[in-house]
C-alpha cells in the first residue's frame, strides 16, 4: 500500500520541483494575458483557463487579463439585426454597433470571467479601457487601396494610464480589461483591436511576459507545407515574417512584436485549445508555443532564458 503511494505521488513531486526555477524567476512579475478564441467559449477551457490565471497569482505573479469577443459580439449584432461588415480585417463599428461592442464585452463576456475567476476567491476586478482613462485612443482609419477609409468607431491607441490597473495589482486583484477605449476629449467611445490594447498595456506595465492565446499551436515555421511551430525568435526575424502571415495572426505577432521592443521580456503565443496551456508555457522546460525575445540578449544571471535555455548551455 505504501509502495502504491509513493508511486503515485513522486511524479507530482517531480512536476512542482521543475517549475520551481520557473516559480522563483517570475515571483512578483506582472503578466499580461490576452484571453479569446476557443478558450472563451468552451466550457472547460473557461474554467481551465480562470484555475491557470489564479494558480499564478497564488504562485506569487500578478496576473493581467486583456479581452475581446469577437464571435460574442457577431452573435449579438446578428440577433438585433445589425450587419457585421469587415473591412481591412477589422469590423466596421457605427454608433448603433458601438453600443453592441460595448454592452457584450462590459456586461457580458467580463462580468462572465470576473465570475469564473471569482469561483476561487475575491480576485478578479473587471474594468474596461474607458475607467481612469486607462485606454485614450482617436479614430483608427485604415489605408485601403492606397485610400484612408471611415470604418466608424475602431479606435488606435494613443495613450495608456496604468494607475488603475497597478493600485489593482498592488491590492492582490486580478484585473480583467475589456478592449474599449475613450477619446481623448471624452465625447467618444471606440472598440480596440483586443491583441493591440493587450500589447499596449503588457509594454505600459512594464510586464516581464505578454502571453496571446489563439487557436493554433503557435507560429508555423512552413505553413501549410509542414505543422512545424517555431518556438523561439527574435524581434526582427517575426519582422521579417510578419508580411507573410495570415491575416489573423498579424495583430496578434505585430502585438507581440511591440511587446518586445518596449521593454516586456518575452511575449509568447500559446494554443489556448489544450487545457491549463498558460502553466505548461510558464512553468515547465519546453513550454508549448512560439516565444519572441528582443533583439539584444537579457542578462538572466544564469536563470532560465525560456523555451531554448538547454540549448544555451544550461540544465
Amino acid at each position: 500500500m505504501s509502495t502504491a503511494r509513493k508511486h503515485t505521488a513522486l511524479p507530482k513531486a517531480q512536476i512542482l520541483i521543475e517549475a520551481l526555477p520557473w516559480l522563483t524567476r517570475h515571483h512578483g512579475k506582472t503578466v499580461v494575458i490576452k484571453f479569446g478564441g476557443n478558450a472563451m467559449i468552451d466550457e472547460e477551457l473557461k474554467a481551465a483557463f480562470a484555475q491557470d490565471v489564479v494558480f499564478l497569482r497564488h504562485a506569487g505573479l500578478k496576473p493581467v487579463v486583456v479581452h475581446g469577443g469577437g464571435p460574442q459580439i457577431s452573435a449579438q449584432l446578428d440577433k438585433q439585426g445589425l450587419v457585421s461588415e469587415f473591412k481591412a480585417g477589422l469590423r466596421v463599428t457605427t454608433p448603433e454597433a458601438m453600443d453592441v461592442v460595448r454592452m457584450v464585452l462590459a456586461g457580458q463576456v467580463q462580468r462572465e470571467l470576473v465570475g469564473l475567476l471569482n469561483q476561487h476567491g475575491p480576485l478578479a476586478v473587471g474594468m474596461t479601457g474607458e475607467d481612469a482613462h486607462t485606454i485614450t485612443a482617436t479614430q483608427h482609419r485604415p489605408t485601403i487601396d492606397g485610400e484612408l477609409v471611415d470604418i466608424g468607431r475602431v479606435g488606435e491607441i494613443t495613450a495608456i494610464d496604468t494607475g488603475a490597473i497597478q493600485a489593482l495589482l498592488d491590492d492582490g486583484r486580478i484585473p480583467v480589461i475589456s478592449s474599449i477605449a475613450r477619446s481623448a476629449d471624452d465625447h467618444h467611445v471606440y472598440n480596440v483591436n483586443a491583441d493591440t490594447a493587450a500589447a499596449a498595456l503588457a509594454a505600459a506595465l512594464n510586464a516581464e511576459t505578454l502571453m496571446v492565446l489563439t487557436d493554433v499551436e503557435g507560429l508555423y515555421e512552413d505553413w501549410p507545407n509542414s505543422d512545424d511551430v517555431i518556438s523561439r525568435l527574435t524581434a526582427s526575424q517575426l519582422e521579417k515574417l510578419l508580411p507573410e502571415l495570415s491575416s489573423g495572426m498579424v495583430p496578434k505577432m505585430q502585438g507581440c512584436l511591440h511587446a518586445v521592443r518596449n521593454g516586456v521580456e518575452t511575449a509568447r503565443v500559446i494554443d489556448g485549445r489544450v487545457q491549463h496551456s498558460i502553466l505548461l508555457e510558464i512553468f515547465t522546460d519546453e513550454g508549448i508555443g512560439t516565444m519572441v525575445v528582443p533583439d539584444a540578449p537579457i542578462d538572466v544571471h544564469g536563470t532560465p532564458a525560456g523555451h531554448a535555455h538547454q540549448q544555451q548551455g544550461e540544465s
